[in-house]
């Protein structure tokens, strides 16, 4: 989370830092991050974590990016043999950057859409997809929906990660279709690997 500074600003959409995919293809690749209200790129230690928890090599899997922002989820997925990756933001500064990223890494495997990402994950095929990356907007109140959305769009054996303010329970997370596999915590921000509702551990 971003804290308090007196420092002058810079202008709105202005790149202020740099993060890097960590693994795969593109592995210390380093993608620029626009100053935005409410835009937290996932964390290395948290994507590293996220990535050893779903075994590195994403060969042949397809993945949704809900609410991509700079896209580095959606990318480290692309990066790690994902063969489809579709990243959704509304902001049209951040959907240029994406697209920017896209075509610097050739990344063909990945499509960029402009929208309402969570309109567009319950648009998706029931069961199409091996996981769904799920980083809204912490003050959001569609937590529940895109869950719930995400949970249809995964098949049996699918995950679906989520970042969130506080840390989701199983008793929260059942009547949404899901159950937790793993979570952690980095700072005021909670990260949880989820299954489908029912499907074994491991």
């Amino acid at each position: 989370m971003k804290k308090p500074s007196s420092a002058p600003k810079r202008p709105l959409g202005t790149p202020s830092h740099e993060i890097r995919i960590i693994g795969g293809l593109w592995k210390r690749t380093k993608l620029r991050v626009a100053d935005k209200p409410g835009l937290r790129p996932t964390p290395d230690r948290v994507r590293e974590t996220l990535f050893n928890w779903l075994g590195q090599d994403l060969t042949g899997w397809r993945c949704m990016d809900v609410f991509a922002g700079t896209g580095v989820l959606g990318f480290e997925a692309a990066s790690r043999g994902a063969i489809d990756v579709l990243l959704c933001e509304q902001d049209p500064g951040l959907v240029l950057q994406l697209k920017a990223v896209q075509a610097k890494l050739t990344a063909t495997m990945c499509r960029i859409e402009r929208g309402d990402g969570l309109s567009a994950l319950k648009r998706v095929p029931a069961g199409s997809l091996q996981l769904v990356l799920l980083d809204p907007p912490f003050e959001s109140t569609f937590f529940e929906s895109a869950l719930k959305a995400a949970a249809q769009a995964i098949g049996p054996t699918g995950v679906v990660y989520l970042e969130a303010p506080k840390p989701w329970s199983g008793e929260e997370l059942a009547p949404l279709g899901l159950q937790v596999h793993r979570n952690g915590k980095a700072g005021a921000v909670h990260f949880h690997l989820l299954a489908k509702a029912g499907a074994p551990a491991g």
